[in-house]
């Protein structure tokens, strides 16, 4: 305990001795601090969270470079503080390129809350997709070069060292419903990828800004973000009934090439956006695969529409996702359909917020139906009251049924 309060002794020194200094050095610098506090509705008045955040963005940009440093402090009253860095970059402009290195978000696609060509930076899915999307979008350690040519845009990016998606905890009531006949036993021996410049990833974007469009043409050789399970099955010679399951969890390569677009066509603003995944891995229980496990392209696209009416913002999206030459042993539906709807409207001059944002799953006929308001009471004060409404007993929001909740974020921004 004594180190732990050691550490942040000297990180709080490290940002006061920064902060006094910003005007010395020209340096910005602007955060929160935030109270968040969920109640879950299940009856027992639990708590889903308590947590305390310092966020700080420190920048400074002079003639030809720059860097930003964006460290946090997550506090809870029963757990270990976690104090990290989202993103922690230098610039360096030249005449035509700017080259960004250190750890920082990456930013793709048009889509609201999915992610299909925006998978540069991993993502932290500890509290399902219920954090803020800038906390739910980790930074990550790479290289970025940007090329301008008029209205056009090359970006490439060089990933030295991967970094997976960010499960819940087993323990966390956000921990996904595994659907094992038998109890599995975890053995994540296989899951580390080794960093080497063999095990580096690439992509590459080009975008463009029209007069009529708005477009981007993207492709990578990555890791995927998600690892595959691998079963190892332990049957009873007697009676060849399953009595074990051992689940070895393992990333894989991955080819993607993919897109996105936005017009504007009257009042409505069109988007879409999708990619082709060549050599994704998905559960089977076809008897002949040995490990669980089958490899098949699939494609990951979506349509979908903004406009105001009545001063209400409206949006709504359509995704699909679709496995190729698929066969019925796979866990996987064939065809995933998921839309998203979201209404938002502004009252008192823009100091009162009302929305609604959802996500609906057509399949299994679930739902994450999210409310809130939210009130600017003084200059940098904000209140926000919310819901989390998970609706259905399966899918991806179905299974969390027991976790509906409401919550505050009290917010001071500086």
């Amino acid at each position: 305990m004594r180190k732990i309060h050691f550490k942040i002794s000297w990180v709080v020194l490290a940002l006061f001795i920064l902060i006094n200094g910003a005007n010395g050095q020209s340096l910005n610098w602007s955060g929160y601090v935030r109270n968040y506090t969920g109640l879950l509705l299940n009856g027992n008045n639990d708590y889903a969270i308590i947590q305390n955040s310092f966020n700080l963005n420190i920048e400074q940009s002079k003639d030809r470079t720059g860097f930003k440093v964006n460290p946090y402090i997550y506090q809870y009253p029963n757990k270990d503080m976690e104090i990290g860095l989202r993103e922690a970059y230098m610039d360096i402009y030249f005449d035509a390129v700017d080259l960004r290195i250190g750890k920082q978000q990456i930013i793709w696609g048009k889509a609201d809350g999915v992610f299909i060509t925006d998978i540069v930076s991993p993502k932290d899915l500890s509290e399902f997709l219920l954090r803020d999307f800038d906390e739910i979008r980790m930074g990550v350690t790479s290289i970025k070069a940007n090329y301008y040519l008029g209205d056009n845009t090359f970006e490439f990016v060089l990933v030295p060292y991967f970094s997976s998606t960010l499960m819940p905890d087993e323990n966390s009531i956000w921990f996904p419903q595994l659907d094992f006949p038998v109890q599995p036993a975890f053995d994540y021996s296989q899951k580390e990828v080794t960093p080497s410049l063999e095990s580096s990833e690439v992509f590459v974007k080009y975008s463009a800004i029209t007069s009529a469009i708005d477009f981007e043409i993207m492709g990578g050789y990555m890791w995927d973000d998600d690892p595959t399970m691998h079963i190892a099955k332990t049957i009873d010679p007697v009676t060849f009934q399953l009595t074990g399951l051992n689940v070895y969890p393992r990333h894989h390569r991955l080819g993607l090439a993919g897109g996105s677009f936005s017009t504007t066509l009257g009042g409505f603003v069109l988007r879409g956006e999708g990619a082709y995944y060549n050599g994704k891995y998905f559960n089977s229980a076809d008897p002949a695969l040995t490990d669980g496990i089958v490899k098949k392209n699939y494609l990951h696209y979506l349509i979908g529409v903004d406009y105001t009416l009545w001063g209400v913002r409206l949006s709504s999206q359509f995704i699909q996702q679709a496995i190729l030459d698929y066969n019925e042993y796979i866990d996987n539906f064939e065809y995933e359909n998921t839309m998203t709807v979201l209404a938002s409207k502004d009252y008192l001059r823009e100091t009162l917020r009302l929305e609604l944002f959802s996500y609906i799953g057509l399949n299994n006929s679930d739902a994450l139906i999210r409310p809130k308001m939210t009130y600017d009471l003084a200059d940098g004060f904000e209140v926000l009251l919310g819901a989390n409404v998970f609706v259905g007993d399966k899918g991806r929001f179905g299974q969390y049924a027991n976790n509906d909740m409401v919550y505050t974020k009290i917010k001071y921004s500086f």
